[in-house]
């Protein structure tokens, strides 16, 4: 996708160097927007693999509202590993202190557990949260299929209640949907941006979710809009981001996604959606900011 190489493009071009939480250090720009139209395929990146399997995988974790990371390494997905929530593990950088990160399960109320009990008390990744909070996603269905023409269909993942009890907080914090000439267009707002780690699975993880929004709710797929805040690029990525820009996009024609045995959203898993004709260049392997 071209789009997401403009945003590299300009983040090496325009961007300043700014510190960040982790200590490695970033170059940022104030300010971007991703774009795409469903109709064109599915937005997975061709100029670099992207394991579709492990975005599929984390978004499962999230509709459940589940904040055990190891729900996700039973399924070969470590994308969490390194996480926890402070209250258990106070956040450090030291060797020691990211040892004790990766033995702690308890990754704390993430985006998921805000989607699904939004204002409830959080006690532990053991705890059974059946019916308390707002289930902001399940008002989400209820609402498209009830009243599509409202501009207050929105899902919030930022809670200033729970800011402090994970790490890191939120980076995608809301997303919105509207229904326009039976096309459902999903939004999604995103506080902090890692673009060569973290945005090409936000992009395919929040064009999942308008897939499977519109197979619950029988509406056409429409528009992907991100908003993003602090777009950056961490020091450590800048080589292999510039190797990235050498290769062509349209090389690899996008792929579909195909989603079989469909009930329900909340009872969606992952295995049945599968990308289908996916292609692209080797994949890149980026250090991850802890």
């Amino acid at each position: 996708m071209q789009q997401y190489l403009d945003i590299v493009t300009n983040i090496l071009k325009n961007g300043h160097q700014k510190a960040d939480r982790t200590g490695t250090g970033t170059i940022a720009i104030a300010g971007a927007m991703f774009q795409h139209d469903m109709s064109d395929g599915f937005p997975l990146l061709t100029t670099k693999k992207v394991p579709y399997r492990l975005v599929a995988s984390e978004l499962e974790f999230f509709i459940k509202g589940i904040s055990d990371k190891k729900w996700l390494q039973e399924r070969d997905n470590h994308i969490w590993d390194e996480w926890c929530t402070p209250e258990k593990i106070p956040y450090a950088h030291d060797e020691e202190t990211k040892q004790k990160m990766l033995e702690e399960r308890d990754l704390g109320p993430i985006y998921g557990w805000q989607w699904r009990h939004f204002g409830a008390d959080y006690t532990g990744y053991d705890k059974d949260y059946t019916g308390e909070g707002v289930d902001q996603l399940a008002r989400m269905v209820k609402d498209l299929k009830e009243k599509p023409h409202s501009r207050q269909i929105l899902v919030l993942a930022w809670n200033p209640m729970d800011v402090e009890k994970v790490i890191p907080p939120f980076c995608h914090y809301g997303f919105q949907v509207i229904v326009i000439n039976n096309k459902l267009n999903l939004f999604w707002n995103q506080r902090s941006v890692d673009v060569a780690l973290g945005l090409p699975f936000n992009i395919a993880s929040y064009a999942t979710l308008l897939h499977l929004l519109c197979l619950e709710t029988g509406y056409e797929e429409g528009r992907l809009t991100g908003f993003l805040a602090d777009t950056h690029i961490y020091t450590n990525h800048v080589e292999k981001l510039k190797k990235q820009l050498t290769r062509d996009p349209k090389k690899y024609a996008l792929p579909k996604l195909k989603t079989e045995n469909f009930t329900s959203i909340f009872d969606w898993h992952y295995e049945d959606s599968k990308v289908e004709g996916y292609e692209s260049y080797s994949g890149l392997k980026f250090p991850i900011a802890v």
